[in-house]
């Protein structure tokens, strides 16, 4: 295991990468490495408790390591209330099955930041695909939670800068939706940080083994 992807919605038969595939409650195959939650996009009265049976029982598998992504957005029209109901429900099953969780995050940093204060978690938090301020990380990783940057730390200026302040032991890397390969987002964080590659990797490795636990 090389590079680590903590967060992708892509499957991939790479021999040196080791990654995190997202799954939702109607996905099938669970062969590889996988997180598992309720997406704020795709709630649904309908269906929810039974989708949250589904993600209940699939936290027990060998292959699964984290809840989520699940979170919160205000930009989607799932309303708010229901959001956090269904959020504070993914936490708890975090809890009790002792697995880290994996956060989407839109328009509501202070209401993850209240609920971590609140609900004072044993498991980890990451929230993913992080593009937003300085202010905003320095807030995340001060109540230890860490952070994983995606396909937009290649571009993104203001993000880079964010990026190469931060502590190092709250940093992950990921390629969500992206088609880009894990291993350029790798060579630019390297660089941002101004540290060798090898280091780098070495780095967001000892981060997986102590959130992850494996």
């Amino acid at each position: 295991m090389q590079l680590i992807d903590i967060h992708t919605h892509t499957s991939s038969t790479r021999k040196d990468v080791f990654s995190i595939e997202n799954k939702y409650p109607n996905s099938t195959d669970f062969s590889t490495p996988f997180s598992i939650g309720i997406h704020p996009w795709y709630i649904s009265e309908n269906s929810l408790q039974n989708d949250l049976k589904i993600v209940e029982e699939q936290l027990s598998s060998q292959n699964c390591y984290a809840v989520g992504e699940c979170g919160l957005d205000r930009i989607t029209e799932t309303d708010f209330s229901l959001q956090l109901e269904i959020f504070k429900q993914q936490i708890q099953l975090s809890e009790k099955y002792s697995k880290p969780l994996i956060i989407h995050c839109v328009k509501a940093f202070q209401e993850i930041i209240q609920l971590k204060k609140e609900i004072k978690p044993k498991q980890p938090w990451i929230v993913h695909g992080f593009n937003k301020n300085h202010q905003i990380a320095l807030d995340l990783t001060q109540h230890q939670i860490c952070i994983s940057f995606g396909e937009t730390l290649l571009k993104n200026e203001r993000l880079q800068e964010t990026f190469s302040k931060l502590p190092l032991n709250f940093l992950f890397l990921e390629t969500d939706t992206s088609e880009e390969y894990i291993e350029n987002i790798y060579n630019i964080a390297s660089e941002l940080r101004k540290i060798e590659k090898q280091e780098f990797i070495n780095t967001v490795k000892q981060n997986f083994r102590r959130i992850f636990k494996r």
